[in-house]
């Protein structure tokens, strides 16, 4: 079963790498996001689209967080 990693070629290292270095423009595109989301679906998903968000914020965090030997 290919992963999303997997499909974009992208070792974890990588992915902590680009997490520290850019998670600001990571964060923002993922408000973007879940704000057009939010809008597209009229509100009627607004919980879950937060959940989600939060988590995926989350995720950005402990990334962001990890030791990679510049953190």
């Amino acid at each position: 079963m290919n992963t999303l990693r997997d499909k974009l070629g992208m070792s974890k290292g990588k992915a902590d790498d680009l997490a520290r270095q850019h998670g600001d423009q990571i964060e923002r595109g993922m408000d973007k996001g879940a704000r057009t989301l939010d809008s597209k679906t009229g509100g009627k998903h607004g919980d879950q689209i937060d959940s989600g968000t939060e988590k995926a914020r989350n995720s950005l965090h402990d990334r962001e967080n990890k030791d990679g030997g510049t953190a």
